[in-house]
Protein backbone atom coordinates (compact mmCIF):
# COMPACT_ATOMS: atom_id res chain seq x y z
CA UNK A 1 0.00 0.00 0.00
CA UNK A 2 1.32 3.43 -0.99
CA UNK A 3 0.17 6.65 -2.56
CA UNK A 4 0.89 5.21 -6.01
CA UNK A 5 -1.41 2.99 -8.01
CA UNK A 6 0.27 -0.24 -9.00
CA UNK A 7 2.03 -0.08 -12.36
CA UNK A 8 0.23 -1.44 -15.39
CA UNK A 9 0.72 -5.18 -15.86
CA UNK A 10 3.71 -6.14 -17.98
CA UNK A 11 6.23 -8.94 -18.22
CA UNK A 12 8.79 -6.75 -16.45
CA UNK A 13 6.43 -5.98 -13.55
CA UNK A 14 5.41 -9.63 -13.27
CA UNK A 15 9.06 -10.71 -13.14
CA UNK A 16 9.70 -8.06 -10.50
CA UNK A 17 6.77 -9.30 -8.39
CA UNK A 18 7.66 -12.97 -8.90
CA UNK A 19 11.01 -12.37 -7.20
CA UNK A 20 9.11 -11.29 -4.05
CA UNK A 21 6.63 -14.15 -4.28
CA UNK A 22 9.55 -16.57 -4.43
CA UNK A 23 11.54 -15.04 -1.57
CA UNK A 24 8.77 -13.66 0.67
CA UNK A 25 5.59 -15.46 -0.33
CA UNK A 26 3.89 -12.12 -1.16
CA UNK A 27 4.58 -8.91 -3.05
CA UNK A 28 6.14 -6.34 -0.71
CA UNK A 29 4.75 -2.82 -0.63
CA UNK A 30 8.18 -1.39 -1.44
CA UNK A 31 8.22 -3.52 -4.60
CA UNK A 32 4.91 -2.03 -5.67
CA UNK A 33 6.60 1.38 -5.53
CA UNK A 34 9.82 0.38 -7.30
CA UNK A 35 7.97 -1.71 -9.90
CA UNK A 36 7.33 1.63 -11.61
CA UNK A 37 11.10 1.98 -12.06
CA UNK A 38 12.72 -1.49 -11.88
CA UNK A 39 15.96 -0.17 -13.34
CA UNK A 40 16.32 2.27 -10.45
CA UNK A 41 15.67 -0.55 -7.97
CA UNK A 42 18.28 -2.79 -9.62
CA UNK A 43 20.82 0.05 -9.55
CA UNK A 44 20.12 0.69 -5.88
CA UNK A 45 20.45 -3.02 -5.12
CA UNK A 46 23.80 -3.08 -6.87
CA UNK A 47 24.97 -0.03 -4.92
CA UNK A 48 23.77 -1.52 -1.65
CA UNK A 49 25.46 -4.85 -2.42
CA UNK A 50 28.72 -2.99 -3.04
CA UNK A 51 28.38 -1.22 0.31
CA UNK A 52 27.69 -4.49 2.14
CA UNK A 53 30.38 -6.50 0.33
CA UNK A 54 33.26 -5.42 2.54
CA UNK A 55 31.37 -4.43 5.67
CA UNK A 56 30.83 -6.50 8.79
CA UNK A 57 27.17 -7.65 8.59
CA UNK A 58 26.27 -6.58 12.13
CA UNK A 59 27.84 -3.16 11.65
CA UNK A 60 25.88 -2.76 8.41
CA UNK A 61 22.57 -3.54 10.12
CA UNK A 62 23.37 -1.26 13.08
CA UNK A 63 24.13 1.66 10.74
CA UNK A 64 21.06 0.88 8.63
CA UNK A 65 18.66 0.63 11.57
CA UNK A 66 20.04 3.83 13.09
CA UNK A 67 19.60 5.70 9.80
CA UNK A 68 16.10 4.29 9.24
CA UNK A 69 15.00 5.22 12.76
CA UNK A 70 16.41 8.72 12.33
CA UNK A 71 14.37 9.06 9.13
CA UNK A 72 11.34 7.66 10.99
CA UNK A 73 11.05 4.90 8.43
CA UNK A 74 9.20 2.10 10.14
CA UNK A 75 9.47 0.01 6.99
CA UNK A 76 13.27 -0.02 6.87
CA UNK A 77 13.61 -0.10 10.67
CA UNK A 78 11.43 -3.20 10.86
CA UNK A 79 13.09 -4.93 7.91
CA UNK A 80 16.65 -4.38 9.10
CA UNK A 81 15.84 -4.63 12.79
CA UNK A 82 14.54 -8.13 12.16
CA UNK A 83 17.80 -9.02 10.40
CA UNK A 84 19.77 -7.53 13.29
CA UNK A 85 17.70 -9.56 15.77
CA UNK A 86 18.60 -12.77 13.92
CA UNK A 87 22.26 -11.78 14.15
CA UNK A 88 22.49 -10.70 17.79
CA UNK A 89 19.22 -11.75 19.46
CA UNK A 90 16.02 -9.83 20.12
CA UNK A 91 16.99 -8.21 23.43
CA UNK A 92 20.35 -6.99 22.11
CA UNK A 93 18.69 -5.71 18.91
CA UNK A 94 16.22 -3.72 21.02
CA UNK A 95 19.07 -2.18 23.01
CA UNK A 96 21.05 -1.37 19.86
CA UNK A 97 18.03 0.20 18.15
CA UNK A 98 17.42 2.28 21.27
CA UNK A 99 21.04 3.52 21.27
CA UNK A 100 21.85 1.53 24.40
CA UNK A 101 24.00 -1.26 23.02
CA UNK A 102 26.12 -3.25 25.46
CA UNK A 103 28.90 -2.77 22.88
CA UNK A 104 30.38 0.76 22.77
CA UNK A 105 31.50 0.24 19.17
CA UNK A 106 27.99 -0.55 18.00
CA UNK A 107 26.68 2.50 19.87
CA UNK A 108 29.30 4.68 18.17
CA UNK A 109 28.37 3.26 14.76
CA UNK A 110 24.70 4.01 15.41
CA UNK A 111 25.54 7.54 16.55
CA UNK A 112 27.55 8.31 13.42
CA UNK A 113 24.82 6.82 11.18
CA UNK A 114 22.23 9.04 12.89
CA UNK A 115 24.42 12.11 12.32
CA UNK A 116 24.95 11.20 8.66
CA UNK A 117 21.18 10.97 8.27
CA UNK A 118 20.14 14.02 10.27
CA UNK A 119 22.83 16.60 9.53
CA UNK A 120 25.84 15.41 7.52
CA UNK A 121 26.99 19.00 7.06
CA UNK A 122 27.56 19.25 10.82
CA UNK A 123 29.91 16.25 11.02
CA UNK A 124 33.48 17.13 11.91
CA UNK A 125 36.55 14.98 12.30
CA UNK A 126 35.86 14.94 16.03
CA UNK A 127 32.73 12.87 15.29
CA UNK A 128 34.96 10.16 13.82
CA UNK A 129 37.34 9.95 16.77
CA UNK A 130 35.18 7.69 18.96
CA UNK A 131 35.12 5.11 16.17
CA UNK A 132 38.88 5.37 15.64
CA UNK A 133 39.46 4.99 19.38
CA UNK A 134 37.34 1.83 19.29
CA UNK A 135 39.51 0.36 16.54
CA UNK A 136 37.79 1.27 13.28
CA UNK A 137 39.95 2.26 10.35
CA UNK A 138 39.08 5.20 8.14
CA UNK A 139 37.73 2.76 5.54
CA UNK A 140 35.55 1.10 8.19
CA UNK A 141 34.18 4.54 9.08
CA UNK A 142 33.52 5.27 5.42
CA UNK A 143 31.53 2.00 5.28
CA UNK A 144 29.28 3.26 8.09
CA UNK A 145 28.71 6.52 6.21
CA UNK A 146 28.00 4.67 2.96
CA UNK A 147 25.48 2.35 4.68
CA UNK A 148 23.65 5.27 6.27
CA UNK A 149 23.66 7.33 3.08
CA UNK A 150 22.35 4.41 1.00
CA UNK A 151 19.54 3.92 3.52
CA UNK A 152 18.63 7.59 3.20
CA UNK A 153 17.83 7.06 -0.48
CA UNK A 154 15.72 3.94 -0.06
CA UNK A 155 13.85 5.03 3.08
CA UNK A 156 13.19 8.50 1.68
CA UNK A 157 11.62 7.07 -1.47
CA UNK A 158 9.37 4.75 0.53
CA UNK A 159 8.33 7.46 2.97
CA UNK A 160 7.67 10.05 0.26
CA UNK A 161 5.51 7.54 -1.61
CA UNK A 162 3.59 6.51 1.51
CA UNK A 163 4.69 2.87 1.45
CA UNK A 164 3.60 1.19 4.68
CA UNK A 165 5.43 -1.74 6.26
CA UNK A 166 4.03 -5.08 5.13
CA UNK A 167 1.54 -6.79 7.44
CA UNK A 168 4.03 -9.66 7.81
CA UNK A 169 5.92 -7.50 10.33
CA UNK A 170 3.03 -7.97 12.76
CA UNK A 171 4.48 -11.42 13.41
CA UNK A 172 7.68 -10.01 14.94
CA UNK A 173 8.44 -10.08 18.63
CA UNK A 174 6.15 -7.35 20.02
CA UNK A 175 8.89 -5.56 22.00
CA UNK A 176 11.15 -5.40 18.96
CA UNK A 177 8.26 -4.34 16.72
CA UNK A 178 7.39 -1.52 19.12
CA UNK A 179 10.89 -0.03 19.19
CA UNK A 180 11.22 -0.28 15.40
CA UNK A 181 7.84 1.21 14.48
CA UNK A 182 8.95 4.83 14.44
CA UNK A 183 6.81 6.32 11.69
CA UNK A 184 4.08 4.83 9.54
CA UNK A 185 2.16 1.98 11.21
CA UNK A 186 2.32 -1.54 9.89
CA UNK A 187 -0.25 -2.36 7.23
CA UNK A 188 -3.51 -3.74 8.58
CA UNK A 189 -4.21 -7.27 7.38
CA UNK A 190 -6.84 -7.29 4.63
CA UNK A 191 -6.76 -3.51 4.12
Amino acid sequence: MSYLAEPPPSDEVETFYDADRTSLGYVANYSKVFAHRPRVYRAWKELNAAVKATMDPVRYEVATVAAARELRSSYCSLAHGSVLARQVGVETAIRIASGESPDPLLDAIGELARKVTAAPFEITEADLEPLRELGLSDVDILDVVLAAAARCFFSSVLEAMGAVPDSAYRGMDSSLREVLTVGRPIEQVGV
